[in-house]
This record gives structure tokens, C-alpha cells and sequence, in this order.
């Protein structure tokens, strides 16, 4: 299964949210530097410290760590590993404390597959790209997965787990409107705005002025990028691309969906991606871009048995737009002083194994394609996201300064200018360009 080459994301590169993918990065990507932590000694016995995000019904994800944790530390004889939960939304100080301060710091830590650049710019995590090329299942890891431990051609970490968007439409809806699935970028957006018109009490498409992962494949689709990458492959610096001529064609395309005809601006410009899947969940829309992740709010809402997924349909009929995939990594620390016991457990805790049994656990999409191939084989549900993630995924531009184009809510501003009238596609676009700059050259 081949995805994306590095070279080929580097040409188009873009950008869930997932819970990992939150705001509040700022403070990592624009913070100084830390000073050179780097640990001198290599210890083979002692206490492992281990940093997991808390999800919000953690049990699952603690039994199958746990189970992990004890084998490790029978392997391991007068190893101890001590596993701490910490919040999602106060990661980024936490960590950021923690790059700082090497006696109070973890050996391991999880961290958004978005924070690599940042992390490793401030330097706190290691280069272990060494052993994740002699870890012999490193060959099965998806390469946009890998691109996402990968910063100016060194590996960071291992990825988690992975998570994508597709598109959900109602079932029942379509069969009484008489409707088929849309092939097409220009056949869902007149697929939306029939379900409208002849369904006035539903949004076509639920989506949002603030819904930044949900537009983000409709520029993509068009031939547009985030940002193309200055001088070699691998320099790490970029320039944005939001203006040009290809992504403007997805600004416009998106923004069209945010009309009275289809989600009206007074409710759907402020609107991010969990309005727009609730809503759906709700069965207030007829269709709506929801990743896996979304599965189960979907499940608890009045659709449940009303809906399919497919892949979001790209420009040209029977193609995928191309989707960001979100997710999760772990890294170890470079301030570790137990580098070798870190790795080992790093790769028994990222293994296929363990992100199988997190699948089972918390619905967690593997970043490897073999178990990730197999557990779609089984669950016809995820075959949408599968297909999408072998075929059609990308990922952010690999700076510390996404982050804060991310957080800063640069994105979400243009389309809203837009949607409102302040400001035409060229001039909004021009804005988010010039503020995009200035976050990469800091």
C-alpha cells in the first residue's frame, strides 16, 4: 500500500482535529529554545517515567498500557515503569516544563502529531531515528505516519495512532430524496444544496467557518497547498501558499457551502468541527465531514442506523480528497538517562500489537498499513477512512510555526472574512498568507 513519498508531501504540504490537535500551542512553537539537555549516561536499571494524554474515558487505554507495562518490567528485571496521565488541553505547558527541568522530566511521552516541529525545536526530543530503522516493524508504518516523527530529515519518535475525515450522509435521507452518493467535489456541493432545498428543516452538509481540517481537503482536491517548502528538501522552512491561484479555487469551493442555500452563515460561519458533527449526530444536516474519531458521538446521537461513510470525494469523479491525518506520537525525552530501557518500551507500547488491542479498546486507527489492512477487513465501518488514509492523506508542514497559524486561528479568519462579505477570496487569502509568513520566519 503506498501513500504519499515525503518528496511529493513536501511539494503539497497541509494540513483534527482529533483531541490532540488542540489550541494552545503557541507557548511550545514560539518559546526559546531550551538549552542543551542532552543526557550523558545510558542507565539499564531504575524507574521508567512515562507521560500519556488522560482521554476522557481513560480506563480502556490504562488497561491495555498496563498490561504492556508488566511485561516489560518482567523482561526487565529491577525495572520499574510509572505511568502518569496528563491533560490534553495543559499539555503544552506541562511538557514545555518538562523540556526544562530534566530532574522532574519523563523518559517518554505522548504528544499531537502536530507538536513534533515545536518540540524538537525547543529541543526536547531525541533523534532515535536509528533505532526506528533497525525496529523491524518500522517497514509496515504508513509514510505519511512517518512523516509526522520527521523533522529536516531525522526521526522523533514512533507514531501512536492515526485518525482521518470522510464523509457521512444519512441513508434514509438520500433513499427518500432519491439520491446517490457523491463521486464529485461539484457533485457534493449540488448534492448539498437539493437536500436543502427540498428538505429546508436540514443542512445539506453541516460544516463551518471554523472548521479548518473539514476545508483544508477541498483546497487540497483543487491542486492548492498550505505551504511550499523553501530551498532543499528537508530545510524545514516554508512559505505560504494559501494565495495561490489552485488554492483559491478550494477557498471558493469550500465557502460555497456556508450560503442560506445550504448551511447559512448566521449559524455555520462560527461553527467549528464539532458543531458541524453534532449537528449531523443531531439529524439536523444530511451529510457532514466527521473523521473516525467521530464514530461514536455519532452512534449516541438519533442517526444511529441512518448513515454511511464514504471517502470525501476529491475534483474529478471516482478520487478522494486528500485528508489530513491527525494522531498521535510517542517520543522519548533527550534528557532521558535511560535511552535504550525508553526505546525498548517506546516500541512495546507503539508496537502492532498494542495498537491493535488500542483499536479494540478506543477505536484508535493503527498507523501500521497490515493491522490497519486487517482490522478494515473486519469492521466494514472503517474501510472509508482506511481507503482514504492508503491512498490520500497529508500532513502539516513540518515548522514550529503551524502551530501558531493553528492557534492563532489564521484559517478560520479568511473563511470568515469571506463568508461574511469583509473581504473577497484574494483579499482574505492574501491576509492569511502574510500572517502564515510571519509565523514561519519566527
Amino acid at each position: 500500500m503506498k501513500l504519499s513519498s515525503p518528496l511529493s508531501l513536501s511539494r503539497r504540504l497541509a494540513v483534527p482535529t482529533v483531541a490532540l490537535i488542540l489550541a494552545g500551542l503557541t507557548a511550545t512553537a514560539c518559546a526559546p529554545s531550551t538549552s542543551d539537555n542532552s543526557a550523558k549516561e545510558d542507565d539499564k536499571s531504575g524507574k521508567l517515567r512515562v507521560w500519556l494524554f488522560q482521554e476522557v474515558d481513560n480506563k480502556p487505554k490504562q488497561r491495555v498500557v498496563d498490561g504492556v507495562v508488566s511485561a516489560f518490567e518482567k523482561k526487565h528485571d529491577g525495572v520499574k515503569v510509572d505511568v502518569t496521565y496528563i491533560p490534553i488541553d495543559t499539555r503544552a505547558q506541562k511538557i514545555k516544563a518538562a523540556f526544562n527541568d530534566p530532574k522532574s522530566a519523563p523518559d517518554i511521552i505522548e504528544y499531537g502529531n502536530t507538536d513534533t516541529a515545536g518540540y524538537v525545536e525547543d529541543g526536547g526530543l531525541a533523534d532515535i531515528g536509528k533505532e526506528f530503522g533497525a525496529w523491524d516493524e518500522s517497514a509496515n508504518t504508513d509514510s505519511t505516519a512517518k512523516n509526522s516523527v520527521t523533522v529536516g530529515g531525522k526521526v522523533y519518535g514512533v507514531p501512536l495512532f492515526v485518525g482521518v475525515r470522510a464523509l457521512y450522509y444519512r441513508t434514509d435521507v438520500f433513499k427518500d430524496l432519491g439520491l446517490e452518493p457523491p463521486t464529485s467535489q461539484k457533485e457534493l456541493i449540488a448534492t448539498a444544496k437539493k437536500i436543502r432545498e427540498r428538505r429546508p428543516d436540514l443542512y445539506g452538509i453541516s460544516v463551518g467557518g471554523a472548521y479548518t481540517y473539514g476545508a483544508l481537503p477541498f483546497i487540497w482536491a483543487n491542486g492548492g497547498e498550505l505551504a511550499t517548502e523553501k530551498g532543499s528538501f528537508g530545510s524545514n522552512e516554508y512559505e505560504a501558499a494559501i494565495d495561490s491561484a489552485d488554492a483559491k479555487k478550494g477557498i471558493k469551493s469550500y465557502t460555497s457551502l456556508i450560503t442560506d442555500d445550504n448551511c447559512p452563515p448566521a449559524k455555520c460561519a462560527q461553527w467549528g468541527g464539532n458543531d458541524s458533527v453534532a449537528a449531523f449526530a443531531a439529524g439536523k444536516s444530511g451529510m457532514t465531514i466527521g473523521g473516525d474519531f467521530n464514530h461514536q458521538a455519532i452512534e449516541a446521537g438519533s442517526v444511529k442506523g441512518k448513515y454511511a461513510v464514504v471517502p470525501l470525494p476529491g475534483v474529478k469523479e471516482g478520487s478522494i480528497a486528500p485528508a489530513f491525518a491527525g494522531g498521535n506520537n510517542l517520543g522519548v525525552l533527550r534528557s532521558s538517562t535511560h535511552r535504550s530501557l525508553s526505546i525498548d518500551l517506546l516500541e512495546q507500547l507503539a508496537g502492532k500489537k498494542t495498537q491493535a488491542k488500542l483499536y479494540d479498546a478506543m477505536g484508535f486507527l493503527p498507523t501500521f498499513t497490515d493491522v490497519r489492512g486487517d482490522i478494515a477487513r473486519k469492521d466494514p465501518f472503517v474501510k472509508p477512512f482506511v481507503k482514504t488514509l492508503d491512498t490520500s492523506s497529508t500532513f502539516v508542514p513540518a515548522s514550529p510555526g503551524w502551530s501558531a497559524i493553528d492557534s492563532q486561528l489564521v484559517l478560520p479568519t479568511m473563511f470568515q472574512q469571506i463568508i461574511s462579505g469583509r473581504k473577497s477570496v484574494d483579499a482574505a487569502s492574501a491576509e492569511a498568507a502574510k500572517k502564515m509568513d510571519e509565523a514561519f520566519g519566527k
